[in-house]
C-alpha cells in the first residue's frame, strides 16, 4: 500500500448559510464561509482553547442571517433581553456534535450589524467578518465575561481578522471630514 493510500484526509469544515434577510447589505455565502472556516481553524488550533474542549471535533455550523424582529425574539427567548442584537450563538450539544458534527448555529441580524458599522465608522464587510469570527469563537467556548477572557478572545479575533486584511475592530477609528 502506498503512503497516499494510507493517509487520512481531514473532513472539510462545512458552513451552511441561510438568508432570512438580505437588507441592508449582506455579504455573500462564500464570504460568510471563509470567515467562519478561518475562525474555526484558529480556535481549533489555539494554544488556549475555549472551555468546550471536551466535545467531539466539529465539522460544520449554520449561519442564519435574520431581520430585527427575529433577532429580538431570539434574544428575548434565550437571553432575556427584549431587543435585537448583532450575533447570537447556539452551541451544539455534545450529542449533536457526536451525531452530526455540528459546532452549532449563529443568528446574525443584518440590520443591527449595518447600524453598528455605520455608527462606528467601519466598512460593512469588516464588521460582518468580525461578527462571524466573534460568533464562531463563542461556539468554541470563548467568552468575554471576565477581562482576562475578553483579552484572550479579542486577541484571537484580531489575529484572524488581520489575516483578511482587516484592522483591529477594537481600535476606534475617527474619520475627519475635510
Amino acid at each position: 500500500m502506498t503512503q497516499a493510500a494510507t493517509t487520512t484526509r481531514a473532513t472539510p469544515f462545512r458552513v451552511e448559510a441561510q438568508f432570512a434577510a438580505r437588507r441592508p447589505w449582506v455579504p455573500s455565502a462564500a464570504a460568510l464561509r471563509r470567515w467562519a472556516a478561518a475562525a474555526h481553524r484558529a480556535a481549533a488550533t489555539s494554544a488556549r482553547p475555549g472551555r468546550r474542549g471536551t466535545a467531539p471535533a466539529a465539522s460544520g455550523l449554520c449561519i442564519r442571517v435574520v431581520g430585527a424582529a427575529t433577532s429580538r425574539r431570539l434574544n428575548r427567548e434565550y437571553r432575556g433581553k427584549d431587543q435585537p442584537t448583532n450575533v447570537l450563538s447556539f452551541p451544539g450539544s455534545p450529542v449533536e456534535r457526536e451525531l452530526t458534527g455540528s459546532l452549532g448555529d449563529l443568528a446574525i441580524c443584518a440590520a443591527v450589524v449595518a447600524g453598528e458599522a455605520r455608527e462606528q465608522g467601519k466598512a460593512p464587510g469588516a464588521h460582518w467578518a468580525h461578527m462571524v469570527v466573534h460568533g464562531v469563537l463563542h461556539l468554541h467556548g470563548y467568552d468575554h465575561q471576565s477581562a482576562r477572557d475578553a483579552r484572550r478572545m479579542e486577541g484571537l479575533e484580531v489575529e484572524i481578522l488581520r489575516g483578511f486584511g482587516y484592522q483591529n475592530p477594537y481600535r476606534h477609528v475617527i474619520f475627519r471630514k475635510q
